[in-house]
């Protein structure tokens, strides 16, 4: 066996650089090299760093130059029961965070939406976007390629779909501002959350596009996407899995879970997340939906910088003769539940905790159960945050919890 000592030896003398150990060692020996190494040029002690469940073999598809791993605690939220498109019943949803009072607060919601008879969810689109920028001499060569793209989807199609097994191109459609066009591809990529799946089939595409047009690619990714930025685009067009979860909650429900009033919560919701998001220019019309959407990707193995896109979403509440009712839409929610970060060990079982391990029956049904999961618990929060800013008990609440 090689010693993880003498390897670290290697790099600190010069022989080795950090990211060669992989092909002198095995994955679990190359990461403990790296960590002796780091920690003895920063005088640091990694031990907890290098105590982790997982085999370091099977984060090699998720990480470089591994040297150990972050634990983040866990909690569970739920269960909480969902009429989707994709889910029906009770589920619970585990979520990894370091902040107080984020769990009770989604746990609060929860109870009252299933005190409520549970919530309604569905998944209204889903479609991953890649969108290369090309060059053209002009405006003229930039209307002339647009044009060609809408006549030739098809072929653009057999060309992306000959790089996967799984996706489906749905749709592309042609951006033009002066020299430059964009195609935004868009994807049905199942149950993957399918950056990568579309990325790779829009670059055969855009071979097609160069040998059949006068256009020129400059980059796959324009950023008209858009991916992991906010952008007014994933807003009106969604992005991965656009999602809405509702509940009617009755008056004595409210009042008995929230200790403040439907009038209260829907007046809160105005002011705060409708008048106060305009002015500030915000696209997110929400109290946090990104908390609990963060804590879920954490959990399971999701992309987190896409939280970007997943903060992307509309609250709704109004007072109704005979109760509440509150609805959260999230624009963009890219998730998946096949490949990234979900085959790892605490990821898997956390995935398997909500049911959606893995490919579903029939393709995509598995994501779009994760995706309505996720909305639901995120409604939570919202009504639990509201009620606490409406009732008043927000900063009692932190301080009680630890905050």
């Amino acid at each position: 066996m090689t010693d993880p000592s003498d390897l670290a030896r290697r790099v600190r003398e010069g022989e080795l650089r950090l990211h060669e150990l992989d092909d002198h060692a095995d994955p679990e020996t190359a990461a403990t090299a790296r960590r002796m190494f780091v920690a003895g040029e920063t005088d640091t002690d990694l031990d907890t760093v290098g105590e982790y469940a997982f085999a370091a073999e099977t984060a090699e598809p998720n990480i470089e130059n591994m040297i150990g791993g972050t634990q983040v605690p866990v909690g569970v939220v739920g269960p909480v029961e969902i009429d989707g498109g994709a889910v029906a019943g009770e589920r619970y949803l585990p979520l990894a965070t370091t902040e107080g009072a984020l769990i009770a607060s989604v746990n609060r919601g929860c109870s009252a939406i299933r005190a409520a008879g549970g919530a309604t969810a569905r998944v209204l689109k889903n479609g991953m976007t890649r969108a290369p920028v090309f060059t053209v001499a002009d405006v003229g060569e930039a209307a002339t390629v647009a044009a060609w793209v809408r006549e030739n989807t098809d072929e653009l199609a057999a060309a992306a779909e000959s790089t996967t097994s799984h996706g489906e191109l749905t749709d592309v459609t042609p951006y033009v501002v002066g020299d430059s066009v964009f195609l935004r591809f868009t994807y049905d990529t199942k149950d993957a959350m399918g950056m990568n799946m579309a990325t790779i089939a829009t670059e055969e595409a855009c071979g097609v596009v160069e040998a059949e047009t006068p256009a020129s690619l400059v980059a796959l990714s324009g950023n008209l996407c858009s991916d992991k930025k906010p952008a007014a685009i994933n807003a009106v067009e969604g992005r991965g899995r656009t999602v809405a979860a509702d509940v009617f909650i009755p008056h004595d429900l409210v009042e008995e879970r929230f200790k403040t009033t439907a009038d209260a919560i829907a007046e809160a919701n105005t002011r705060k997340n409708l008048v106060g998001s305009a002015k500030a220019g915000s696209l997110g019309f929400n109290a946090h939906a990104a908390n609990t959407v963060a804590a879920a990707f954490l959990a399971l193995g999701q992309d987190i910088a896409q939280v970007v896109e997943g903060s992307n979403a509309i609250t709704t509440v109004e007072e109704r003769e005979d109760g509440l009712y509150a609805s959260l839409t999230i624009a963009s929610l890219e998730v998946g539940t096949v490949g990234g970060g979900t085959g790892l060990a605490t990821q898997a079982e956390a995935m398997e905790v909500v049911g959606v391990t893995g490919g579903g029956d029939p393709p995509g049904s598995n994501a779009d159960a994760l995706a309505e999961v996720i909305a639901t618990a995120a409604l939570a929060g919202e009504l639990s945050l509201l009620s606490a800013l409406a009732s008043r008990h927000l900063s009692s609440a932190h301080e009680e919890l630890g905050r």
